[in-house]
């Protein structure tokens, strides 16, 4: 096994984290009702797994994992989410990288605890209401409206940040088993078991 990223890899990444990038903005659209927008936690992380556990078909090196993580932490940062996203998934995708390779990128069960860790981005979104709650309604406010704050606001004490993050774990892992389900062909052909 080579341990150096070729273009090869450089290329899959791209494209992974592109196709990952558009299901889960895709996805975070529901987030325009207010009652969606917490559940996010939970239904990225599901469905993200699915091309999140076909990338892990391609990934054989160390590096392949964290820098779609970093990529994706970028674009949140460029998008307007804050910095949060990046700090995460910076921390988040290197934990993911470590799990997958101590399963030798072969193991399924640190293939499904790769998704969890690694949708730990999508909570780290939702920092910027628990933890910049007024500049963030504020800005809200601003685009889509007062109704939508105020409702998103009643529908999100504080002490609801560590229960997401919880929610975004145990859903990614739910992700990581979907993902596979529905990809176990592709997981054979890579030698994953």
């Amino acid at each position: 096994m080579e341990k150096k990223l070729t273009g090869k890899d450089l290329g899959s990444i791209g494209i992974y984290t592109a196709i990952y990038f558009v299901i889960v903005f895709l996805v975070a659209m529901l987030g325009m009702v207010p009652v969606m927008y917490p559940m996010l936690a939970a239904i990225c992380p599901i469905v993200g797994g699915i091309p999140f556990m076909l990338f892990l078909t391609k990934v054989k090196k160390f590096g392949m994992i964290w820098i779609m993580s970093v990529i994706l932490g970028v674009l949140m940062l460029v998008s307007g989410m804050g910095w949060y996203a990046l700090a995460v998934s910076v921390v988040s995708g290197l934990i993911s990288e470590l799990i997958y390779r101590a399963g030798d990128y072969q193991s399924i069960k640190c293939a499904v605890l790769t998704n969890a860790t690694f949708s730990l981005w999508v909570w780290a979104n939702l920092l910027l209401l628990f933890l910049n709650r007024d500049s963030f309604l504020k800005s809200r406010a601003a685009t889509i409206g007062q109704d939508y704050v105020n409702k998103l606001n009643a529908l999100t004490p504080d002490w609801l940040c560590p229960v997401l993050l919880a929610v975004c774990f145990v859903c990614g892992i739910l992700g990581g088993i979907l993902g596979k389900s529905m990809l176990s062909k592709h997981f054979r052909k890579a030698g994953i078991a």
